[in-house]
């Protein structure tokens, strides 16, 4: 009913109206993206019947966003890190170049954290990225932009990336949906910083949707031959899904307590789930939840099995140069003389003192090894586990560096190797997104995905940022 060149023109169009205030595109390509718009026109007239195309190319003409840590031919590759500001990437990363291949049109990159490891998308290079719902609020990191852009109806898909919630706390802040496939599923090339030693079994790259039924044959495009370890062709009846349900880490010392709104919008779904589908949803206290943000620092920083430690993050800062002594930056950064943020500075600092006490780390190690086996029994092929996305809807800006941990929410799933779906549930008091992960063992992305896709219909899924 449309051509592709509408369909790209109308979404350059909305990101000139709302980028000048969200500041989530760092760098377009619409001319590129017009061109393949009508490649994609051309072809279509050319060809006699639709269902070939489809097979070949099954997202043909649709637009896409890119976070900028992933290569994207002929866009800058910085990672936020302000001496990697010339940087331009002259190939794809894979799951850019197979979204290619399929058809898809990439509009351009968006803002993420320096080095994405902040769960604010603000660095030196770009700036800050704004909430479209609050303008004063942060859309989250690593992969902020992405959240915002989709959000504000700029994009369809967008390519995340995620080690410790870096998909799902934007997803989450931004209202929309958000998949962290199981681990080693799909690949991590072409990203920087990549993974290395046992952070390569930790990081996912995966989609970001404004609606859950995109997530799937996105994610199955994105895994490539790997789509065959999950089983995504699986009929899911939710009446025979096992639902679990916690409401909290177990009170952390590190973590601010569940806001009373995101514990109110859980359990509306647990009510929903148990009235519809007459399933009982079945409580539990996790004890090891609690000690998520440590599990989750000592997992990030041990050796892998060959022995080879993990990348310092002050050596990532450097970029190839000398590695970067955090002390010094903080002095520098008190003085408006320093090129990183100040989360940077700070993690790198912590990084430092976490070296300081090898034996509890390896007993952290440990309890997150056991905890992966408790999980694993618990929810089995059949099991979904609701938990809370992150303590507190939305955040003003900065205000992260007085709650750095809150993270731990969505961390925990990453260095236990779990698929976790990222599902919105409506606006706050303050009109600000709500949402819940759904949790399931390896390889049971199919679960997830399908109470997603259940849940939007229940609850609404999307709301337009400003529409009260």
């Amino acid at each position: 009913q449309v051509t592709c060149v509408e369909v790209v023109e109308a979404y350059v169009e909305r990101i000139k109206e709302v980028n000048p205030l969200i500041n989530a595109v760092v760098k377009d390509r619409f001319e590129e993206a017009l061109q393949e718009a009508r490649q994609v026109d051309k072809l279509l007239s050319e060809s006699p019947g639709n269902d070939y195309l489809e097979e070949k190319f099954p997202l043909l003409g649709v637009p896409i966003t890119v976070k900028e840590a992933f290569s994207l031919h002929g866009m800058p590759n910085t990672s936020g890190l302000v001496n990697r500001r010339n940087v331009v990437a002259t190939s794809d990363a894979t799951v850019v170049s197979r979204l290619k291949q399929a058809g898809a049109i990439p509009l351009g990159v968006t803002n993420c954290s320096e080095l994405c490891m902040w769960y604010e998308s603000s660095n030196r290079v770009y700036g800050r990225t704004n909430n479209p719902y609050d303008l004063q609020r942060i859309v989250g990191g690593s992969s902020g932009g992405e959240g915002g852009v989709l959000a504000a109806a700029c994009s369809v898909i967008g390519v995340g990336s995620d080690i410790g919630g870096s998909i799902r706390m934007p997803a989450f802040f931004n209202g929309v949906f958000g998949h962290k496939p199981t681990t080693g599923v799909v690949p991590n090339d072409g990203q920087f910083p990549n993974a290395r030693g046992v952070r390569t079994s930790y990081l996912c790259t995966g989609p970001m949707c404004r609606y859950a039924e995109d997530l799937e044959p996105v994610l199955r495009v994105m895994a490539g031959p790997g789509v065959n370890k999950l089983k995504l062709n699986e009929k899911v009846s939710l009446e025979k899904i096992k639902f679990h349900c916690m409401d909290h880490d177990g009170g952390s010392v590190f973590v601010s307590p569940v806001d009373k709104e995101i514990l109110q919008a859980q359990k509306k779904v647990v009510e929903h789930l148990e009235s519809e589908l007459g399933v009982q949803v079945q409580r539990v206290a996790i004890h090891k939840m609690k000690y998520s943000f440590q599990i989750w620092s000592a997992m990030m920083s041990s050796t892998d099995s060959n022995g080879q430690e993990a990348q310092l993050f002050t050596d990532l800062l450097g970029d190839h140069g000398k590695p970067v002594w955090p002390l010094w930056e903080l002095m520098k950064w008190l003085v408006g003389m320093s090129s990183h943020t100040l989360p940077a500075i700070a993690l790198g600092l912590t990084e430092k003192l976490m070296k300081l006490n090898p034996g509890a780390n390896a007993k952290l190690v440990s309890m997150g090894k056991s905890l992966q086996e408790e999980m694993e029994a618990l929810l089995g092929t059949d099991g979904v586990l609701l938990y809370p996305s992150h303590p507190t809807v939305a955040p003003r800006h900065h205000s992260p560096i007085c709650t750095p941990f809150n993270f731990a929410y969505t961390a925990i799933f990453n260095v236990l190797g779990l698929p976790v779906t990222q599902c919105p549930l409506g606006l706050s008091s303050e009109g600000l997104p709500l949402g819940i992960q759904l949790v399931a063992a390896s390889y049971n992305d199919h679960l997830t995905l399908a109470v997603a896709r259940y849940l939007e219909k229940a609850f609404g899924g999307w709301v337009i940022p400003g529409k009260v």
